[in-house]
Formats: structure tokens, C-alpha cells, sequence
């Protein structure tokens, strides 16, 4: 009997010390500020054992419905409710036997008005010099290999100059190093930093051209979904999240970009263990503004004149904060067929305010019977399709669940608002070994 209460106490103590150390990893991931907006009441949730000590600001008027003059601190077992004012800041402290463990600063700010869209986009990125995909071996005569790029160049590396003259394409690249004349001095920018590399090229025997043996790549092209467009900014967001380097998995770094407008010519459904895509034309004449920006929450930039005074003419929606997102239903604005944006049903299945992942912060799943029926649920190409609940835009769609592809995952506004400034964007570029 003494051992199994020793053996009761000691899985009780092992609960208790785990229960604690999630909550402690928890509070550590818990955001330092969050944004609310003014005059609005927000959700917030947090569902630990402990309390939160609010310190009076005009900032914020009530919490859970009781005014913050008559309340200091509230118990976070359940969903908090606050109800904000004006603009301003406010103070919560959250802790737990008197003692506090984190401050957090609820920032009320005005309410930011966008346009959302949801619109088919052809997408071209020029890189930032050019990226280095991988390095490769030169033939030389009697059938040599020389691979001279071998331990000086690495995948994602930018190449951004040689001896001091600019590169901005691979043709540009192919030119300098055959017609040089011994070593070449790279500047090379490599996990944010700029470092010159010395390489000697080698002569292919089968062209009798001088190369580095690496392969490169200067542009990509993709079909993807404009998301917003911010007519106080005149900024455009869309996709939902960034381009990355099908090879080298890393974000392309953008010096210069447009967007096309695009035609849905059609659909491979998606299904179990095969997520669908859209396919289209897209119509490289026409430009519909410029990228700046490719960051983790997506493609940023500015439309041209006439797309932008179109798009005024839409309904503007107040943006959510992931606060005053909550589960059940909601519409996405997408095109699946032609250059037409239909609206269509889904269900928030759940809301991770505190993701680390901030592209993976809502669940949803496809619940519109005409959608299900062309696409099967979520497909390719319609990453950055905007989202709208109890008349708010909440988010964004980025990714399928391969296993299920009624199901995805969306990126919070807020997220992709705040500007930054793995699309499911197609490579079409080929690589070309210099």
C-alpha cells in the first residue's frame, strides 16, 4: 500500500511539474503586445491557471463586462473579453500567487479599413542578383572535371557583383565570366551578409567557354491570389505567405516584380494525398503593379492607376484582429473559373492566437458544396484568397492539408497588414548551369 501511494505521489509530482513547465514555455511564446482596435470588444484567450492584473487606462473601458474601475484583476481559466476606447495603451500583467511572470501592453489602435479581393494573379519575381542553386563539375579537355565553385558557393548564396561590376541576371553572369580574364572576385551575399569569394573559372571543352560551374537562377513565375488592396496606402498584399526557392527552400529576395492579371482555365480537383492546383493563362502585356516585397507573410506592392481605381469601387471591410476571430462560419472570396471572384462558405475550426507560425494561425475547412464540387476543397493557386467573418476581413488562405484537402491553414490579417513589407506558386523557370 506505502508503495503504490509513493508511486501515486510520484506521477502526481511529475504531472504537476509538467503541467508547469508547459504553462511557463506558453507564457514564453505569449506575444509582449498585442494589437486591439478602438471601440471594439475582443476575445482574448489564455486558459492557464493564473490572473491578470489590468492597470487603469482610457484605453480600455471594460473587462468581461465589468467596467476597469471596479476591477483590477481577472482569473484566465476562461476567455477574456475587452472592451476597448480610445486610442491608447494599456497594461496586464499576467501572474499567479501574487507574483507576476509577464507584462503585456494592449495597444488600441484606429480602425483600418481594406478592400478585399481574391482575384487570379500571374506572378513574376526578378531576383536580387542571381541565387545560387547548387554547384556542378566543368568538362575540360581529355575529359577533366573541375568543379571550382565546390566550398566557396552555397545554395540560397546571392551573387550580387563580380569584381565590382553589378549582376542582375544570369545572362549578365554567363557574359562577365567568359569573357574575363583569370580569377573573379565575387560579392556574395550569404545569410544577410555581404562576402567577396575568389573563384577561378575553368574552359568547357564542349564550348570552349570559361564557367564557375554553379547553377543559378534569376526569376520565377507562379499563379497566385491578390488578397487586399489598401486604398489609404494604395498597397496591394497577396498569397498569404512567401515565394520560396523550389531548390533551395529559402525566400527570394526581390529586385524587381509584377503582377498579371490571369485566366482560370481550369481545375484538377484535389484530393486525399493529392492536393489539386488551378491552371491559367496569364497575360504578360499587362501589368498590374509592382512588386517591392517578399516576405514570410507574402507579396507586397503597388497597383497601377487604373487597377486601383477599379477596385475603389468595392465594398471595404474593418480588418479583425486574431482577438475578435472566433470559430464557426465564414466566406472566402476566390476565382476558380474564368476572371470571375464568387463568394463561398467555410468553417473556422479552430484559432491559435499565439502560433508560431503566424501563416498556420487559423484552421479551416471548405464547406460550400459548389466549391467542394470544382476544386474538391483547397488547390493550389489559391493561396491568398481573403477571408471574411461577421462582416470582417480575418485572414487569408496558405496552405492545404495534404490528407484532407477540405482543410487548410489561413494567416491572420493583422499579419499580413502589419507589411512585412510557401506560396503554393509554381517554378517554371528552368536552371542553367554557368
Amino acid at each position: 500500500m506505502h508503495r503504490k501511494l509513493k508511486i501515486i505521489a510520484v506521477f502526481f509530482l511529475c504531472a504537476l511539474i509538467g503541467y508547469a513547465v508547459g504553462s511557463f514555455t506558453y507564457l514564453l511564446r505569449f506575444p509582449g503586445e498585442i494589437r486591439l482596435t478602438e471601440f471594439t470588444t475582443h476575445r482574448l484567450s489564455i486558459g492557464l491557471p493564473l490572473s491578470a492584473t489590468f492597470h487603469e487606462t482610457a484605453a480600455v473601458s471594460k473587462v468581461n463586462d465589468t467596467p476597469l474601475s471596479e476591477i483590477s484583476t481577472v482569473r484566465l481559466g476562461r476567455p477574456l473579453m475587452i472592451q476597448t476606447s480610445s486610442q491608447g495603451t494599456a497594461e496586464m500583467t499576467i501572474g499567479a500567487f501574487g507574483l507576476p511572470f509577464k507584462r503585456v501592453t494592449l495597444d488600441v489602435v484606429p480602425e483600418v479599413e481594406i478592400i478585399p479581393l481574391g482575384h487570379a494573379i500571374g506572378v513574376r519575381i526578378n531576383t536580387d542578383g542571381v541565387m545560387v542553386l547548387g554547384t556542378g563539375s566543368v568538362f575540360g579537355e581529355n575529359g577533366e572535371a573541375h568543379r571550382p565553385s565546390d566550398n566557396l558557393l552555397r545554395g540560397g548564396d546571392l551573387i550580387l557583383k563580380a569584381n565590382g561590376t553589378e549582376i542582375n541576371n544570369k545572362e549578365e553572369l554567363s557574359d562577365y565570366v567568359a569573357k574575363g580574364h583569370g580569377d573573379i572576385v565575387f560579392l556574395v551575399r550569404r545569410d544577410e551578409k555581404e562576402i567577396e569569394i575568389t573563384i577561378t573559372p575553368q574552359t568547357a571543352a564542349a564550348d570552349n567557354t570559361r564557367k564557375i560551374g554553379a547553377w543559378v537562377r534569376d526569376s520565377t513565375k507562379g499563379i497566385g491570389t491578390l488578397t487586399f488592396y489598401n486604398p489609404t496606402t494604395g498597397e496591394f498584399g497577396a498569397l498569404g505567405h512567401g515565394i520560396l526557392d523550389v531548390d533551395t527552400k529559402m525566400l527570394l529576395s526581390v529586385r524587381s516584380g509584377t503582377i498579371m492579371p490571369s485566366t482560370v482555365t481550369s481545375v484538377n480537383r484535389g484530393a486525399r494525398g493529392n492536393p489539386g492546383e488551378l491552371e491559367g493563362t496569364v497575360d504578360t502585356n499587362i501589368s498590374m503593379g509592382t512588386i517591392s516585397t517578399n516576405c514570410e507573410s507574402g507579396i507586397f506592392g503597388r497597383l497601377e492607376s487604373h487597377v486601383s481605381t477599379d477596385f475603389r469601387a468595392l465594398p471595404r471591410y474593418p480588418i479583425a484582429r486574431r482577438t475578435q476571430i472566433t470559430e464557426g462560419p465564414a466566406k472566402i472570396l476566390t476565382n476558380v473559373s474564368g476572371t470571375e471572384v464568387k463568394e463561398y462558405e467555410i468553417s473556422i475550426e479552430s484559432v491559435n492566437q499565439n502560433a508560431a507560425d503566424e501563416t498556420k494561425g487559423i484552421v479551416i475547412r471548405i464547406t460550400d458544396p459548389e466549391l467542394l464540387r470544382i476544386t474538391g476543397g483547397i488547390v493550389q493557386g489559391m493561396s491568398g484568397s481573403p477571408i471574411i467573418q461577421n462582416g470582417r476581413k480575418i485572414g487569408a488562405v496558405t496552405h492545404v492539408f495534404v490528407q484532407d484537402p477540405t482543410k487548410g491553414y489561413a494567416i491572420f490579417i493583422e499579419s499580413m497588414i502589419r507589411y512585412c513589407p510557401q506560396s503554393m506558386i509554381e517554378m517554371l523557370e528552368n536552371c542553367v548551369l554557368w
